[in-house]
């Protein structure tokens, strides 16, 4: 036997070899859009088949396909409810990006994410705040103003702009006088 034969021999044996050891049936995990962040080992990840009736606190990022009903409190942290999330409750948390159902008021110190999927009814309390086309809401959106250097510094350009021209968007000027309230789309 020459040496390619032997190791031909040897590739061949150990090919079966792999195929013939034992493996257990694992359920094929359905694809996800936010699959790389629902598998960070550092997230809480509650499945679609999960009920809880009650309060949810938590002190790290949480990925939640399941139904809830009560209140989710994670103020620190990251909240992605995902498409099959059904949730009846007041939700508070850092980040909020929502895929499913949400019947209830939603507050997030720094920012909501409304994805296509997503159905909300209710209000929205955040600093900042993403609605993609498709997406379903029905509620009242109330913007915090940030707390940090960058949003002073916007405020004061935005301001010295307009001071400057005297003019809204699409030369309409606009007033906003203590005790009313001004638009870029009201013509004056």
């Amino acid at each position: 036997m020459s040496t390619n034969q032997a190791q031909g021999t040897n590739a061949s044996s150990s090919t079966v070899a792999a195929t013939a050891t034992p493996s257990f049936n694992a359920a094929p995990k359905e694809p996800s859009k936010n699959a790389s962040y629902s598998e960070r080992a550092d997230v809480g990840h509650i499945g679609k088949s999960v009920v809880i009736r009650g309060e949810l606190t938590g002190n790290e990022d949480l990925y939640l396909d399941g139904e809830i009903e009560g209140n989710i409190d994670l103020r620190d942290h990251k909240l992605v409810i995902g498409p099959n999330g059904k949730i009846k409750a007041t939700i508070t948390a850092r980040d909020i990006v929502l895929h499913g159902r949400v019947e209830g008021n939603v507050s997030a110190t720094e920012r909501v994410e409304l994805k296509k999927s997503c159905t909300l009814v209710g209000d929205v309390s955040t600093t900042r705040i993403v609605i993609e086309d498709g997406a379903f809401f029905k509620g009242a959106i109330d913007i915090k103003q940030e707390k940090d250097n960058r949003s002073e510094a916007r405020k004061s350009s935005a301001a010295s702009a307009g001071a400057a021209s005297g003019t809204g968007m699409s030369g309409i000027s606009y007033n906003a006088g203590s005790g009313s309230q001004g638009s870029f789309m009201d013509p004056k």
